[in-house]
């Protein structure tokens, strides 16, 4: 079960990392992270593709420092409440997806399924790198196969 510290509520930097405080569920905090990340890719989706790119990048340029600060002031590596990666990871997924509701939804799915079950070389990277950036790549590579998965569904439909 999810424990999250107080400090959530009370830093900005752990409000941010914790996903505007969508981690700190009880249980499941990187499927409610990623829930919360779907707004703001709603909002996002009619952006320039390089203007989100752009959003997305400085976003996972920050996520870095923000989850690497949040995991060593609360003593643990890659807290289960801190879900700033999983709102990354889903926006690389939707890149140039066209919005719908459907898309998002299948968007979350296929970002969830690769994010939980972590297929080689992602397994490795979240058990080898460490800090912030430790957080955040996994994520990222989990994206990049949602990305490719979500492309092809596009693609064939």
């Amino acid at each position: 079960m999810n424990r999250a510290p107080a400090s959530v509520w009370r830093r900005p930097t752990h409000f941010l990392a914790f996903g505007l405080g969508s981690g700190a569920v009880p249980w499941a905090p990187g499927t409610f992270g990623t829930l919360a990340a779907i707004p703001f890719y709603w909002l996002m989706s009619d952006l320039p593709l390089g203007w989100y790119l752009s959003l997305v990048g400085v976003a996972m340029v920050i996520g870095i420092w923000l989850c690497d600060k949040t995991s060593h002031d609360l003593g643990v590596h890659d807290h289960s409440g801190i879900v700033w990666d999983e709102f990354v990871g889903y926006w690389l997924t939707m890149v140039a997806v066209p919005f719908s509701w459907e898309a998002a939804l299948w968007g979350f799915v296929v970002f969830r399924i690769f994010d939980v079950f972590k297929p080689w070389p992602i397994r490795w990277a979240d058990r080898r790198v460490a800090g912030g950036f430790g957080i955040m790549i996994d994520d990222v590579m989990a994206a990049l196969y949602a990305w490719g998965t979500i492309h092809l569904w596009l693609w064939l439909h």
